[in-house]
């Protein structure tokens, strides 16, 4: 029905930056909410961030000021600017959306199939 398909983790040096994207298609009537989850090897998965179909946003405190998350509704992908990388921040993230289907009246939550970001000098 909907595939939610990533790009753009990778290794990266402590203090450095990437740009994660994350594009929605299929049978989308609606897109409500977008965001980022990440898991880190032994550890439960962790929201990051989230941004309704208006563009109001949250963030995890650990990534305020750091990250910052956007989406283009024409193209229904949502994007994670991560500055100032930290080696904490190495986890795979995945990113979510919440969709009304054009052949459900219900919302459903869809997942991508994760991206690793590892922050090492």
């Amino acid at each position: 029905q909907v595939q939610l398909v990533e790009s753009g983790g990778g290794l990266v040096q402590p203090g450095g930056y990437l740009r994660l994207s994350c594009a929605a298609s299929g049978s989308i009537f609606s897109i409500y909410f977008m965001g980022w989850y990440r898991q880190a090897p032994g550890e439960q998965r962790m929201l990051v961030a989230t941004i309704t179909s208006l563009g109001s946003t949250t963030y995890a405190d650990s990534v305020k000021g750091r990250f910052t998350i956007s989406r283009d509704n024409a193209k229904n992908t949502v994007y994670l600017q991560m500055n100032s990388l930290k080696p904490e921040d190495t986890a795979n993230y995945y990113c979510y959306a919440q969709v009304r289907t054009r052949s459900s009246s219900t919302i459903q939550t869809f997942w991508a199939q994760g991206t690793q970001v590892t922050v090492s000098s």
